[in-house]
């Protein structure tokens, strides 16, 4: 009997493992292939000049040698990352008739997804910390703030990113496919996936929710509570110009976590139905094209020595000065 089992699971091991996955993108708008793969292009560039351009700017002034820049380092990394893991694959299969992708490719681009997604969604809280220390302990900041602290706290971030991924993965790898699966989006999102599995999803779907529910609400726990703190000790400020430092260090941060984490609650929110299925993916595209191109602009436009920087960065390629 057992060996009758082991010989069923190997069956279905081996054929999820042979299994293809189509990703149907945005191919039911055959005359806007040419249009979207040049926008899309377009927005990749911008977002893999922006956040590699962001890292090279904190790291060449020392000015920017700070918590906040330090934080802000590893979310230009990881925008750059998850922008790289979706559209390539999003831009290729706008221009070819093979829009097939392999079941290892496919749990391979979630799971990299996936770890990036939540690292950023830890390091928005962490970053939410971080403003609250620096507005209501500005002289106990760098004290408080140290090397250590932020390492730790980048690394829990990550942690906590390929730890649900790999959780996930396993679980996603686990399940039965076969032969050709047609998934109505553009990249191998969870839902998309268990949607064509053979298997019973009970157990993962629980699985799936109760890590979701934990990491939207722990982070958003820390965010609103740093914010609450915030808006308490601005309040209190006895002059105007005082508040409005404060405000100001923190609008950037505030945009980007009402962008990111506004998608991600509309996201898992909407009903998947036939007529739902295009708003899903354009909010992926939003969450997983567009928001890595919007943050080193929202950071850098806001941001007096950013722009110092990069104005001294082009002045120094074009005359040969040092910064």
């Amino acid at each position: 009997m057992a060996e009758s089992n082991f010989s069923t699971f190997r069956y279905l091991e081996n054929q999820s493992a042979e299994a293809t996955f189509i990703l149907l993108g945005f191919s039911e708008y055959p005359k806007l292939q040419v249009p979207l793969f040049l926008l899309f292009l377009t927005i990749y560039t911008v977002s893999v000049v922006g956040n590699l351009g962001m890292i090279l700017v904190i790291k060449i002034n020392p000015k920017l040698h700070t918590p906040m820049y330090y934080f802000l380092s590893h979310l230009s990394f990881i925008d750059f990352c998850n922008s790289t893991v979706v559209t390539p694959k999003l831009l290729e299969n706008l221009v070819v008739e093979d829009r097939s992708i392999t079941f290892p490719e496919c749990i391979a681009q979630f799971i990299f997804l996936c770890i990036f997604v939540v690292t950023e969604v830890y390091l928005l809280a962490v970053m939410a910390y971080d403003r609250f220390v620096a507005v209501c302990n500005p002289l106990l900041y760098t004290t408080a703030m140290s090397q250590k602290l932020c390492a730790m706290l980048v690394g829990a971030s990550y942690f906590c990113g390929t730890f649900c991924s790999l959780t996930l993965g396993s679980f996603l790898m686990r399940l039965s496919f076969r032969g050709r699966n047609i998934i109505n989006n553009f990249l191998c999102e969870y839902d998309a996936i268990v949607s064509v599995s053979y298997s019973d999803l009970q157990v993962t779907q629980k699985i799936t929710f109760a890590f979701a529910t934990i990491n939207e609400v722990s982070s958003l726990m820390i965010i609103l509570t740093s914010y609450a703190f915030i808006f308490i000790t601005v309040i209190k400020m006895p002059s105007s110009g005082g508040w409005k430092k404060a405000l100001s260090t923190c609008a950037s941060h505030l945009t980007a976590i009402t962008i990111f984490h506004g998608t991600i609650l509309f996201l898992y929110c909407v009903p998947i139905s036939k007529n739902s299925w295009l708003m899903v993916k354009v909010t992926s595209v939003f969450y997983t094209v567009v928001i890595p191109m919007l943050n080193p602009l929202i950071y850098s436009l806001r941001n007096k020595d950013v722009k110092d920087t990069v104005r001294k960065l082009f002045h120094t390629k074009l005359h040969g000065d040092k910064i």
